[in-house]
């Protein structure tokens, strides 16, 4: 496991680290879930392994630290991230990014360009959406802050299920709320916005049975290449590894 601190106060983001190959992958996990778990056997796969690979947990989630004096925005999300990333020299690193982290790595890319090279979005988050009592980032943004302190958290559990609340749980609780809450917001442009300004090669990914994203049309005339993976739901690197790793493979394969 290694670390980096990446706040005025020492606050420590962690990762495990798989060797390899250069440029490094940097993997960033969704709302409430952790690299190591999520992508450790995508990382690992036959059609992606051999590349230095840094199996990253955002501030407040996972093996990371979780200081409550952060306000966990997708801004300081990424600038975390990139504080991390330059503390071990890198620069230029392809970026794969599930669902929130999806959105944070489109932030590190629009405000630390140096450090991104090419980002693959996995069926990731794009738009602001209005908050809603159902699992996911729009339910835990219904609940104020201390409402979700008090109790929220607790409906939460019940609200995303065992296999969710497993690495879920982990997070801390103002961190979970917070970004829950920024994601439901979005950024100013909208993450939208700002990926469809990048210039480097960008993948959005996302479950064959759900269709095309909104604004497919959109995203394709601005260079994202699309990607549909079968037989699998939001979670499609856990749903359908085979399947992942194939798409995974193409989209980070060396090409303008």
């Amino acid at each position: 496991m290694r670390h980096a601190p990446v706040t005025p106060n020492g606050d420590l983001i962690r990762w495990i680290e798989l060797p390899g190959a250069e440029p490094a992958r940097l993997y960033l996990h969704g709302l409430g879930a952790t690299s190591p778990v999520y992508f450790a056997a995508a990382a690992a796969h036959p059609l992606l392994a051999g590349r230095r690979s840094l199996l990253l947990d955002l501030l407040g989630f996972g093996i990371s630290d979780r200081p409550v004096d952060f306000g966990y925005s997708l801004e300081e999300h990424a600038d975390a991230v990139a504080a991390a990333l330059t503390a071990e020299g890198l620069s230029g690193v392809e970026v794969v990014g599930h669902s929130m982290g999806g959105a944070v790595a489109v932030v590190l890319a629009h405000r630390h360009p140096q450090l991104v090279a090419r980002l693959l979005l996995v069926d990731s988050n794009l738009d602001p959406v209005t908050p809603a009592r159902r699992p996911g980032s729009s339910g835990i943004a219904t609940f104020t802050e201390a409402e979700f302190l008090a109790g929220g958290r607790e409906q939460v559990a019940e609200w995303v299920g065992p296999f969710w609340w497993a690495t879920m749980r982990l997070a801390g609780p103002e961190a979970l709320h917070r970004s829950a809450v920024n994601l439901a917001r979005g950024t100013v442009p909208t993450v939208r916005e700002l990926l469809l300004d990048l210039d480097l090669p960008r993948t959005f990914l996302h479950p064959e049975a759900d269709g095309e994203p909104e604004g497919a049309d959109g995203l394709r005339a601005a260079g994202v290449h699309l990607a549909a993976v079968p037989d699998s739901g939001h979670n499609i690197m856990l749903d359908n590894p085979e399947g992942f790793a194939a798409a995974a493979a193409v989209a980070l394969a060396d090409q303008a």
